[in-house]
């Protein structure tokens, strides 16, 4: 699009109004194939875009992926989906089985439900009859999806309860509190988009970008739902719920055959809705941005299916690649990023955007120009805000908690000479301000800077006894051995020698006379004794 049309397109006023999909034309059939073409289309694009994500972390670590089942391991796929459903399907004991079978099934068929209110494109002619490339539509349609998608955290909820085992539970609780704390701001950001929009209809936000992508107009609102939604399809940065160093598998750890395959397939498909409902929100639907502004029929046909599509593909791409590119954080700085990040900063957003609606619906003019603006403002605000050194936290005895870090850094290094000691007494070692306490806030933290933890019982077990010393004799032969291998060391030697034998002398006849005073002792027998008893006879 050319500077001069961007211009017109801000200067237009923003479309509002309901449902702006017709289908007074359809018929059931027409709704059965549409129904029939969403299915296939959400898993043929699983399989699809299970290879290009295999393939994409390949190339960005240096490596081949699969290459063996197919063309460029197109069936690799394939021969994953066969291996599942010939898998053996076992059964725990201690399961409840009528809802350990059904959690998958709820999750499945909440994944497939979304994108029965998702717009593929405008009114098409389908063997004669006009109908829009859309399955339903109405007034509260976001809603609708809302709902849909909190209703399908109830399968990974019972899977993990049903089966009463410990990692899939822990899962399971992971997921309801990463649901519950990303939902929040991913519809606060939703609601900014139907304060511009002026409807909660699928199709009309798609209308109300006809000049303007709300993605452009309101990018806070887009980044805030981009983030969002990694965390609630469990993708990294944010796999907490299937972290495989800590709980193996989430939810799925007991869950094997097709009963897995469910649960893997409406995973990835959930990754499709998001990305479906972000490019119907954010990125004008099946609308083209540039084509539109030098060819007339790019949003008219079958091509806007294309556009739609392409869309969601590159909202996929851009989740393969955070994952080939982020690592896992830490489950509490995941909470304080959804609670305290997200959204007080989608709360703040969304009043101004409020206030700008307002001021419209008094002056009866445009605001995209103006959305623009705040935009901007608030982006250069939130970076301020967030790249600024924050200020030292205060404790409740008044000192900075930086201070009591540098005064206890110190002191460790003070007393270094003593750290020996204080290890092999096992005594227990104080963080800045408090004792150490290493289940802090529920779950293990690591060592602070600095600190040394206690020893443990397996080094005590592990140390080496202390051999015995040696005695005056064994010094004596070693010393012979020394100067019969070196002459020329006798005199050196000779001091240490005559010191060495100073000592036990001394202490030989300190323990002689200790002995006397102490103790009696029987009569040896001497030559004297003898020679007495032999004039005696």
């Amino acid at each position: 699009m050319t500077t001069a049309a961007l211009v017109r397109a801000v200067a237009q006023p923003t479309a509002t109004g309901g449902v702006t999909a017709d289908f007074s034309a359809e018929t059931w059939w027409l709704s059965v194939i549409k129904a029939v073409f969403i299915v296939v289309f959400l898993i043929v694009s699983v399989i699809m875009v299970l290879w290009v994500e295999r393939r994409g972390l390949a190339r960005m670590q240096v490596r081949r992926g699969p290459n063996v089942n197919g063309p460029l391991g197109l069936l690799q796929a394939v021969a994953d989906a066969g291996k599942l459903i010939l898998k053996e399907d076992f059964w725990l004991k201690g399961a409840e089985r009528f809802i350990y079978i059904l959690a998958p099934v709820i999750a499945a068929f909440c994944a497939f439900m979304v994108y029965a209110v998702i717009p593929f494109g405008p009114e098409v002619s389908i063997l004669g009859h006009r109908t829009p490339l859309q399955l339903a539509d109405f007034p509260v349609a976001v809603l609708y999806i809302l709902a849909v998608t909190a209703f399908g955290v109830y399968g990974i909820i019972l899977g993990g309860w049903s089966s009463h085992s410990t990692y899939p539970l822990l899962g399971a609780v992971r997921s309801a509190a990463q649901v519950i704390s990303y939902e929040l701001a991913m519809s606060l950001s939703m609601l900014t988009v139907f304060l511009a929009s002026g409807t909660m209809s699928t199709s009309g936000i798609v209308s109300a970008q006809e000049r303007l992508w709300w993605g452009v107009a309101m990018v806070p609102s887009l980044l805030i739902y981009v983030v969002s939604m990694i965390g609630e399809v469990n993708r990294l940065p944010f796999d907490l719920p299937e972290a495989e160093g800590e709980l193996v598998a989430g939810h799925m750890v007991e869950y094997s055959s097709m009963k897995f395959a469910w649960y893997f397939l409406a995973e990835y498909i959930n990754m499709f809705n998001v990305s479906a409902v972000c490019v119907t929100l954010f990125l004008g639907g099946w609308r083209s941005f540039v084509l539109a502004s030098f060819w007339d029929g790019a949003n008219s046909g079958w091509w806007p299916l294309l556009w739609f599509v392409l869309k969601v593909w590159a909202v996929m791409f851009f989740m393969i690649w955070t994952r080939g590119t982020l690592v896992r954080i830490r489950y509490d700085h995941f909470m304080k990023l959804g609670w305290k990040v997200l959204i007080p900063v989608s709360l703040a957003w969304f009043v101004l955007v409020a206030l700008v609606q307002a001021y419209r619906s008094f002056t009866d003019g445009s605001t995209q120009g103006l959305l623009l603006v705040l935009a901007a403002i608030f982006l250069v605000a939130m970076l301020i805000l967030f790249l600024a050194p924050a200020a030292p936290e205060e404790e409740a005895d008044g000192v900075p908690e930086e201070t009591e870090d540098a005064e206890w850094g110190e002191g460790l290094a003070g007393d270094a000479g003593d750290a020996g000691d204080a290890g092999d007494a096992g005594d227990e070692v104080i963080a800045p301000g408090e004792g150490a306490d290493l289940l802090a806030g529920g779950f293990p933290v690591p060592p602070l800077p600095g600190q040394k933890l206690p020893p443990s019982p397996r080094a005590r077990r592990a140390e080496p006894v202390p051999e015995p010393a040696a005695d005056a004799s064994d010094e004596a032969s070693s010393l012979s051995l020394r100067l019969a291998d070196d002459p020329s060391a006798v005199p050196a030697a000779v001091p240490s020698v005559v010191a060495d034998i100073a000592a036990s002398l001394t202490i030989h006849s300190t323990g002689a006379g200790t002995a006397d005073s102490t103790t009696t002792r029987p009569e040896a027998d001497t030559p004297a004794s003898g020679a007495q008893e032999d004039n005696d006879d």
